[in-house]
This record gives structure tokens, sequence and C-alpha cells, in this order.
């Protein structure tokens, strides 16, 4: 079965929503001949691909769809995201840093300094003293802690690891998905944490866990099978048909 557009499905969210093209363009401040175009898949009035992106954000939320969903579909419609720019080809300088030259030692400075020390030395000896420190405070100047003998030995406090915090198995729900052929999902929490956001391909499946609830976007209803909390439910919809789904832990059946 052929996808639905981008176009086709924006427009069928607005009418659904009962919103007219003029109360839509009100809401999202964009022309309704662009928001006409864009519902025909006519993206040549938006300047480009950065723009188009940013109108279908806008229009996708002002009818109630999730915008990066949308965004994705349209990157898959159109020849994906724009590769990106390295910042190192892009910032580059030609400015050379100069260093600072390294002087060498200023003798001058040191035999001054050391011909202070001789004159200070030669006074004292005159004035009748040794030339040496005081014994109180060499001894100060070399004191050390020491440990007393015969300290007994202590062994140093045993830190007890901190266990993780498990969730009760009765607040767990368990989602498992398998793709019967490649469509977009888009997996979150009941804290809207993402805890997955792409394609899973044909013939793979795979399995999220988290407490409270499971929040699913389905890009292809028909093209993946559920399983909640060990329990089958099959497909969620028809083919090409796009779908949220919501389960907490003890009820295998969407809310």
């Amino acid at each position: 079965m052929q996808e639905q557009s981008i176009g086709s499905t924006l427009a069928t969210a607005r009418r659904s929503a009962g919103l007219t093209v003029g109360q839509l363009s009100a809401t999202t401040r964009i022309r309704e001949a662009l928001i006409y175009a864009i519902e025909r898949d006519d993206f040549s009035l938006c300047g480009g691909d950065f723009y188009a992106r940013g109108h279908i954000k806008s229009i996708a939320r002002g009818v109630g769809l999730d915008p990066e969903t949308m965004v994705h579909l349209y990157d898959e419609q159109h020849g994906g995201v724009p590769m990106p720019v390295r910042a190192a080809t892009v910032f580059q300088t030609e400015r050379r840093v100069k260093l600072r030259e390294r002087r060498g030692p200023n003798w001058t400075m040191a035999l001054g300094v050391a011909l202070a020390i001789v004159v200070v030395f030669g006074v004292v000896r005159v004035m009748g003293g040794s030339g040496e420190l005081p014994a109180a405070e060499v001894k100060q100047a070399s004191a050390v802690p020491s440990v007393p003998p015969n300290t007994p030995f202590t062994e140093p406090p045993v830190v007890k690891p901190v266990k993780p915090v498990v969730v009760a198995k009765k607040d767990l729900v368990v989602v498992r998905i398998k793709a019967k052929r490649s469509s977009y999902l888009n997996v979150r929490d009941a804290e809207g944490r993402k805890l997955f956001a792409g394609t899973l391909h044909a013939g793979k499946s795979s399995t999220w866990r988290a407490a409270s609830e499971v929040n699913l976007l389905i890009g292809d209803a028909g093209a993946v099978s559920l399983q909640v909390n060990g329990r089958n439910l099959g497909r969620p919809g028809s083919s090409g048909e796009m779908v949220r789904r919501t389960f907490g832990p003890s009820m295998p059946r969407p809310r």
C-alpha cells in the first residue's frame, strides 16, 4: 500500500480537529496560500527544506500531531536530513601565536643577592654571633609529626554499597514490538522521557520497560504487532495508519 503523504496527513488531521485553513493560519501565523500548498505536497513556496521543516512543525503542532514525527517523515520522503558541516572547515584561523622569548638568567641580580648574604653573615660574626639559627627555631623547622609507639592499628570503616532502586514488578510495563515491515516508532515513558525514536526495520523486534506507562506513536500501524505484559495484541491498526497507544502495568488494552 502506498505510504500516506505529508500533505494529506496534515490535511486529514486538520479536518479531524474541526479547523479551517483560515483558523489554522491565525493559530500558526502561516499564510493560507502556503498551508494550501503544503497540504497538496507542494513545498516550493517554503523557500527551502529548512523553512519547510519549520512550517511542518508548526502545522503539526496546531492540528495535534507529533512535530518530530512529521519532520522525520518529510526527511524520509525528500532525501533525508542534510549532512552536518564540520566546525573545523568553517572556523579556520591564520593568525600565528607569538610566544614570548625566553630570557636567560639575570646574573647581575643573583650576584647582588649573594653579596648581600655575605655582608649580613660577616656582620653577625663580628658582633659575636655564631651565624647559626637558634636551637628553638631549628627544632620547630625540623619537627615532623610521628606516631607514638604501640599505637593500635584501626581499620578504616567499611562503606556499604548503595543498593539500586528497584521498580516493583506490578508497576512495570513491558512492551514488545515486532516489525513485519519497516515503520517509524516514538516510544516514551510516563514522564515524557524518550525511550526510542526512529525506524524499526522489517523482521526486527525490540522490547521496552518503564514504570507506570508506555506511550507509543506508530507511523504504520499495520506494519507491526504488539505484545504488552506478555499478552499478544496483534496489529494496532490498519496499513499506513498513524496511531497513538498508551499502556499501563495492569491492563494490556490501550487506554
